[in-house]
């Protein structure tokens, strides 16, 4: 029997160990986490009001609740916790699925200045990631800025743009919804610095944005145009020729006075943020100009928007993790064809799939062919890595290491726990917000009766 441990249960850990048990009988596997609960970004990340893509929980549970895979949660591999060479000695091989968990900075003046946030911030604090603290996002706001035109871009906007009506059926934790139902937020500039044909986000998520209530979507013509795709669209890739003709015809439509206005402006660069009263007060963008070659160029010319809350969105970042060779110009590990790298050599038993191998892109499909092919490389070693006695069960061994694991019937009492908050709030599930309250739950795990 060859014993896995996959570090990491987001959809590429999930899929990681979905492949590897499918395609040899003779696997089991420990899917670990740093946090008590399964499902990596697509319970801390996808948007509350995601329903549709927020259900591939039910698709990853499945996968979790497979008679060789073993889910524990709360362990912590690395920086104080259980060491990658200990896990290693554990293990036959130990694949790394850990993602990318910090954002990337603008680098500008004043990107530090109280109300300047990231994107990754707020979306955690909306989707009651343990680690988020309230940061009051939302002070004294009456206008944002939402610097990005990518989907994470998009779900912040809508999310500050929603009536709290359509929020309070779902997942959101109370504190959150509570402070929204509150926000006077009524102008959100959504601003990329490239044209409207290079935008990130998806059409879908895109036209999300005109349905909601008392809500004008404003795009400037002028600014359109300047991109040489806007005027002929025919030569775009599919969605880059979609996302055109939507922002052609809000365009097009004359604003219609409601109560909040959501503004898609392009070609705009951010050089600073500008403080008023010891807070952000406004964003200094530069206009640029097509070079001719997919990039802008400065113009010279300066604009300033307003904005007492500024977040933002230009994609995640990896991180190291202790114990393994990293990348900092790519911020992945190295490795070919998911066998870690060191120095230039493979690492027998190491190996990484998701976004700290291949960067933070794609969607949460995309994880299924880089997992594939990290399972692919693992089962053609596996003869090799076999050979190597390890315990026959590693979890006495993960709690010497001082590792108190949520197994799977403590995520189950979560979720019981999160199903009796919501509905003594008159809600649906309401998420637990923070650490003493999921291990609270995850350790009581005999069912409660009424």
């Amino acid at each position: 029997m060859l014993h896995v441990a996959v570090v990491g249960s987001g959809p590429s850990g999930v899929y990681t160990a979905q492949g590897l048990v499918q395609q040899d009988p003779q696997v089991r596997v420990d899917v670990l986490d740093r946090l008590p609960c399964p499902y990596g970004l697509v319970r801390y990340g996808v948007a509350p009001d995601h329903e549709k893509i927020k259900s591939l929980q039910n698709n990853l549970r499945t996968v979790l609740e497979h008679e060789r895979i073993r889910f524990l949660g709360g362990v912590q591999v690395g920086g104080g916790g259980v060491p990658a060479a200990r896990l290693r000695e554990l293990y036959h091989a130990v694949v790394y699925c850990v993602g990318a968990a910090t954002d990337r900075h603008l680098g500008i003046p004043g990107e530090d200045l109280p109300g300047s946030w990231s994107a990754t911030e707020f979306v955690s604090w909306y989707s009651a990631h343990p680690d988020s603290v309230e940061k009051g996002f939302l002070h004294d706001a009456r206008a944002a800025v939402v610097i990005g035109v990518g989907n994470v871009a998009v779900d912040v906007t809508r999310i500050l743009a929603r009536e709290v009506a359509d929020l309070s059926p779902t997942d959101m934790p109370q504190a959150a919804l509570t402070a929204l139902a509150a926000n006077k937020v009524t102008e959100i500039h959504m601003v990329g610095r490239r044209g409207p044909s290079q935008a990130r986000f998806t059409t879908k998520e895109l036209r999300e944005l005109g349905t909601l209530p008392d809500t004008d979507v404003v795009v400037d013509e002028g600014e359109l145009a300047l991109d040489p795709a806007y005027v002929d669209p025919s030569g775009l890739p599919a969605t880059q020729r979609r996302n055109v003709e939507v922002l052609r015809g809000w365009a097009a439509a004359p604003p219609s006075g409601a109560a909040r206005r959501i503004r898609l402006r392009f070609f705009l660069r951010p050089v600073e943020l500008l403080a008023d009263g010891g807070r952000v007060g406004a964003v200094r963008f530069e206009r640029t100009l097509p070079d001719g070659q997919g990039g802008v160029t400065g113009s010279g010319r300066y604009e300033d928007i307003e904005a007492q809350l500024v977040l933002r969105s230009v994609g995640y970042r990896g991180v190291p993790l202790e114990g393994l060779p990293f990348d900092t110009k790519t911020g992945t590990v190295p490795h070919r064809a998911g066998r870690v790298l060191r120095d230039g050599e493979v690492s027998p038993g190491e190996y990484v799939a998701g976004w700290i191998k291949r960067g933070p892109t794609g969607v949460i499909g995309t994880n299924r062919p880089c997992a594939k092919e990290t399972v692919t490389s693992l089962l053609q070693d596996a003869p090799g890595l076999a050979a190597r006695e390890v315990p026959e069960d590693a979890l006495a061994a993960l709690r010497g290491e001082g590792a108190r694991p949520v197994e799977w019937p403590g995520w189950l009492a979560i979720e019981r726990a999160e199903a009796a908050l919501g509905a003594s709030l008159g809600r649906g599930v309401v998420k637990l917000p923070d650490w003493q309250s999921l291990m609270a739950a995850a350790h009581d795990t005999v069912p409660q009766h009424p």
